[in-house]
């Protein structure tokens, strides 16, 4: 009895240490989201995108090579942000549309 109790116990240690961890990149992931806010905001009604604003805003820009399989050239870009990294296109569009 002893043996199962000390299993469990040390199963539910290794469980509380992996939840501890995954709480802390969670914490960590809305500090960098607050942060990127909080740098978005001064630029809140900008007309015009400087490269001030892209420098302070912008981390990288992929570009992938064009496929031209269709017929059509298509080229995807991908926009990594500071602090909160790649955002996929179509949900920066599912927040537009709404």
């Amino acid at each position: 009895m002893s043996k199962s109790y000390e299993d469990e116990q040390a199963k539910l240690k290794r469980e509380a240490e992996t939840l501890t961890k995954a709480m802390d990149q969670q914490e960590q992931k809305a500090d960098a989201v607050e942060r990127f806010i909080t740098q978005a905001h001064r630029y809140v009604g900008l007309e015009e995108l400087t490269p001030y604003a892209l420098h302070e805003l912008v981390k990288a820009i992929y570009i992938d090579a064009p496929d031209e399989s269709s017929g059509k050239r298509q080229q995807s870009i991908h926009i990594s942000y500071d602090f909160v990294g790649l955002i996929p296109i179509h949900e920066l569009m599912q927040e537009e549309m709404a």
